[in-house]
């Protein structure tokens, strides 16, 4: 047991990041300048143009500045999913809003529409799907419910880089505004960060605004005018939610080897799947034929067949030093979501009942075929 501990994810960060981040310092531009604005235009291009790329620090900023845009607040309804971290939800309540949680499909563990449906009241002013895991959620019957109803759609895509769902990269789907993230575990990592995108110009213009402390000028301008350029205005109160150029240093990098990331994740997730088969275990939905799973997570449900607990499992893989996750302790069993809204679970029994077999197993593009060898190991030892 001796063997070097296998972390549940690790970020790939080359010499090409070190050697950006080193010219970021070396620049003098070390918050919002030239590189976030190349990292910006970089991932338009990406997915695809005709958008607008807002970098911010966290996808909990770009959530925020989404649904600030949108003009909600108070006495409005959000609905979105109780599998999700808290981030999706807390937004809401930023703006004095109210969540709307609902339940999952048992398959996919994304959203369900029927819920989405049955949850809409006249106070409901936008939908936030999640995309759980790096598996689209079905966009097509989502946006033709929003349509019906004259709702707001913010896809809160943390988790969905790349993914597409029905040939088309999330991001370039019709809502209204998608958030990602590159937070140190997610299929590219800028440390900390995010990125809001829209195709809507308004919606841009306002989240640039708010994105800076509400000023009218962009701080990048005002400090590489080549004439004075002092002089702004604050026409809201805004907020501190932009990039640094040293995160977005990385994050340069780390966008033009997501293809190859992506190859990594599609080959371990693949693998499990050969591995894994024959134990008592639920295995993930993979994406539609066509389409692609971003494989961010690798979330594995014990089936009624197993002898162990979730958590036997957990501790049995850490024994052999192997680190594991839960995606997620539901919102629903959360103290605050719980007695604010009077939750309980049997009100999400599908996500009450995934939470409690569920646990993430490692995937990361570092990890070797030896180290994904060691995991389907030790869960063949614990499941027997």
């Amino acid at each position: 047991m001796n063997q070097t501990f296998l972390p549940f994810a690790l970020p790939e960060i080359g010499e090409e990041e070190i050697a950006e981040v080193s010219n970021a310092l070396r620049s003098g531009w070390v918050t919002t300048g030239p590189k976030t604005r190349q990292f910006e235009q970089a991932f338009t291009e990406y997915l695809g143009g005709g958008l607008e790329c807002l970098a911010v620090n966290s996808a909990t900023a770009g959530l925020h500045l989404a649904l600030e845009a949108l003009g909600i607040g108070p006495g409005d309804e959000v609905i979105t999913t109780t599998l999700t971290f808290t981030a999706t939800t807390e937004v809401v309540r930023y703006l004095g809003a109210d969540a709307v949680l609902v339940d999952v499909d048992p398959v996919t563990l994304n959203i369900d529409v029927a819920q989405i449906r049955a949850a809409i009241t006249p106070r409901t002013k936008a939908i936030m799907p999640v995309h759980y895991a790096g598996l689209a959620c079905p966009m097509d019957e989502i946006l033709a419910l929003a349509r019906l109803y004259g709702l707001k759609v913010v896809e809160d895509a943390a988790h969905a880089l790349p993914t597409t769902w029905g040939g088309t990269l999330v991001g370039q789907l019709q809502s209204d505004i998608t958030v990602f993230s590159f937070y140190a575990n997610k299929t590219m990592t800028t440390g900390e960060g995010g990125m809001a995108v829209t195709r809507n110009p308004e919606l841009a213009k306002r989240m640039k605004v708010m994105r800076l402390h509400g000023m009218n000028r962009d701080a990048f301008d005002r400090f590489t005018s080549k004439t004075p350029a002092w002089y702004y205005e604050v026409v809201a109160p805004g907020f501190k939610y932009n990039l640094t150029d040293i995160a977005s240093a990385m994050g340069i990098h780390q966008l033009a080897k997501l293809p190859r990331f992506l190859l990594r994740r599609q080959y371990l997730a693949a693998r499990y799947f050969e591995k894994l088969a024959a134990l008592p275990l639920i295995l993930p939905a993979d994406a539609p034929a066509g389409d692609v799973h971003s494989w961010h997570l690798y979330v594995i449900r014990l089936s009624a067949e197993a002898k162990v607990t979730r958590d036997q499992v957990i501790q049995g893989l850490s024994d052999r030093g192997i680190g594991t996750s839960v995606h997620y302790v539901p919102l629903h069993r959360h103290p605050y979501w719980r007695d604010r809204y009077r939750l309980t679970p049997e009100m999400f029994p599908q996500a009450d009942a995934a939470y409690q077999t569920m646990l993430s197993i490692p995937l990361f593009t570092a990890m070797s075929d030896a180290d994904q060898d060691r995991v389907i190991v030790a869960l063949v030892e614990v499941l027997a």
